[in-house]
């Protein structure tokens, strides 16, 4: 199975923490997982196989030139490395005829067979809906995005490679980053919805991108079904969306009990810190 995360040196801890959920979660399943990056060094890929430990998995390193997206619109706690997924197509190797991009900010609470075996037929991508409708609103307007279009989260994202490299054309999210420029409120995500919602299968977010954030209003909405009992048993992937995350000391989330209970096992308080942390 193949996994894809980009990301740069802040989240290396984090990205320890999603990869050891993901083969606690998956035991009997081989991983070749693909880090895009422009500024890791072999320290830290050193560090990444020592603290995620023993387990069926090759991490495999996709080095992208510095300048790369440089000049892109980043906001807030964005980064670059954020648009790196919309070109896997072409950074990933021809071996790879299909992959999972993860976002380092979440923990794998289940087996994530069923999502990887999603048949996409002519698709680019399967991803998990927006589930605060407000702000899909917001996004879709500023977009120009179709009134009967949906909104997704591309923090989970599969990728149907052989199918992009057939018909992607890479111009297109290059001009309309240009063109859009500050109006990318969420970068990459906003250039994914924009071009290609019509290419997406839509999945559900309670299911595989559950958004830690709306933990209590999803709560609350199913009338008390959603709890955590129902996440333990039925949800896949918990995603720590947002600026608050659960490493950070003073994160109140109720979810993120999963995330402690896995860098619990990985960083006692006598733990190696990663290179140039």
């Amino acid at each position: 199975m193949n996994i894809v995360v980009s990301i740069n040196t802040n989240y290396v801890k984090p990205l320890c923490v999603m990869l050891r959920s993901l083969l606690d979660q998956n035991p009997d399943t081989e991983f070749t997982v693909y880090v895009i990056h422009s500024s890791l060094t072999q320290e830290h890929f050193d560090y990444i196989k020592q603290i995620v430990g023993k387990g069926n998995f090759y991490l495999q390193e996709i080095g992208v030139p510095a300048d790369f997206m440089s000049d892109a619109p980043v906001l807030f706690h964005f980064t670059k490395e954020m648009y790196y997924r919309i070109f896997c197509a072409k950074l990933l190797p021809l071996e790879a005829e299909k992959a999972l991009y993860l976002d380092p900010d979440m923990v794998i609470i289940n087996p994530i067979h069923s999502l990887y075996d999603i048949d996409m037929g002519k698709n680019y991508f399967a991803a998990a809906q927006a589930v605060n409708s407000v702000t899909q609103m917001e996004f879709k307007k500023r977009l120009n995005m179709p009134e009967d279009s949906n909104y997704f989260n591309s923090g989970v994202l599969l990728m149907n490679l052989k199918e992009l490299r057939r018909t992607q054309d890479l111009q297109k999210p290059l001009e309309f980053i240009r063109r859009m420029g500050e109006k990318l409120y969420l970068p990459d995500q906003d250039v994914l919805n924009a071009l290609y919602y019509d290419k997406t299968i839509l999945l559900d977010p309670l299911i595989y991108n559950y958004d830690a954030r709306y933990y209590n209003a999803m709560r609350v909405r199913s009338l008390g079904k959603v709890d955590m009992a129902w996440i333990k048993k039925n949800t896949v992937i918990v995603h720590f969306c947002g600026k608050s995350k659960p490493w950070n000391e003073v994160y109140l989330g109720e979810l993120g009990i999963f995330y402690r209970e896995v860098a619990g096992k990985l960083f006692p308080k006598t733990e190696k810190k990663p290179p140039l942390d």
